[in-house]
């Protein structure tokens, strides 16, 4: 069993409160757009990180992280991209890999809007954390945490780190 953390689009912005509400998490999935390498290390110091890059990711992340990422937890098949869209509205980008071979959950950021969502057509969640960082239009900050036990996602919370425009 594995607990997990998912988080996207921090655009350089540090929040304690990721260390918080991840502490009783096993790893960190970032989908990207993290665009600070210190951010990065600071998460990787605290616990596992896999992560994708995301557009406005350049230089030493497009170098540390690739564009796409497939792996299994527990028996779960994971596929994150940063530019993904959402079931029925995949990004031409990853949509043929998605349907030769559909993963149990599909992780994508970019758009800074939360969506948890299944494709019932193909048989997997889709979960797009939202956006933990200032920048954009989004006005709730979120990430997510989930539980992956085998084959089995659950517990799944949404965390909200607060309005975009107070201060921490």
């Amino acid at each position: 069993m594995k607990r997990i953390g998912i988080i996207s689009d921090t655009h350089s912005f540090w929040d304690d409160r990721y260390l918080k509400y991840f502490e009783e998490c096993d790893e960190i999935w970032h989908a990207g757009d993290i665009c600070s390498t210190e951010l990065i290390e600071r998460l990787q110091a605290f616990r596992p990180v896999r992560a994708v890059c995301g557009n406005c990711d350049g230089g030493d992340l497009r170098l540390m992280f690739p564009e796409v990422l497939r792996w299994k937890c527990e028996e779960v098949e994971v596929l994150m991209k940063h530019i993904g869209g959402y079931p029925g509205h995949y990004d031409r980008s990853i949509a043929a890999k998605i349907y030769a071979n559909p993963p149990k959950l599909f992780i994508s950021g970019h758009s800074h809007i939360l969506k948890v969502m299944p494709d019932r057509d193909l048989g997997l969640l889709h979960i797009n954390p939202g956006a933990a960082g200032m920048q954009g239009w989004h006005p709730e900050r979120t990430l997510i945490r989930l539980t992956i036990d085998g084959s089995d996602m659950r517990d799944l919370e949404v965390v909200c780190l607060g309005v975009k425009s107070h201060q921490i």
